[in-house]
């Protein structure tokens, strides 16, 4: 099976499955998915018992020249509602960068999850008007699934990226740590 369609039946089977549908129902533009939940997920299903990280929230990146925070909130709770037992973040990555001091502005949703922290990190879902998983995976599968934990080229030397690493590896110690 390939990388793509593990995800997919991985993703399917767990709580994401149950979640994505309610996200696209908000409409937001350019969604993903993207972050701890989607590695998280992974990682436990791969490592078993053996992995302790498990969903601290949904992070949830969209693009919207027109956005505002009341956007991102009404967002939020709405799906808090839906979901009381799970937190949410939504942030729109078109005005991230102007109220997050030192942030990178970005140009599009995309360009915000390839500057998350690892390569494992930055892997997003989206559903489809037909109900299909769709993927964006700046820098492939490969360290999602091979328990990596990669830094992204513009976290190279980031010590928040090494701090993290560090606490996953303590929830589960059956992933490595590669800087280049």
């Amino acid at each position: 099976m390939n990388h793509q369609t593990h995800l997919q039946t991985i993703l399917s089977n767990s709580i994401i499955g149950t979640v994505l549908p309610h996200i696209s129902q908000l409409n937001l533009p350019n969604w993903w998915l993207a972050g701890g939940a989607v590695r998280n997920t992974v990682w436990c299903n791969l490592f078993g018992e053996e992995c302790q990280l498990f969903i601290k929230d949904f992070d949830i990146a969209f693009f919207d020249l027109q956005g505002h925070r009341e956007q991102e909130q009404r967002a939020k709770s709405t799906l808090t509602t839906q979901f009381s037992d799970h937190e949410f973040d939504v942030k729109n990555q078109a005005s991230f960068g102007r109220w997050r001091a030192g942030t990178t502005i970005y140009h599009s949703t995309e360009d915000g999850i390839k500057d998350w922290l690892h390569t494992a990190t930055a892997v997003g879902v989206s559903i489809n008007k037909k109900g299909e998983l769709q993927f964006f995976a700046p820098y492939g599968l490969d360290d999602l699934f091979s328990g990596i934990i990669r830094p992204t080229p513009t976290h190279m030397n980031d010590i928040k990226a090494i701090d993290k690493a560090d606490g996953f590896i303590e929830k589960c110690n059956r992933l490595k740590l590669i800087s280049l």
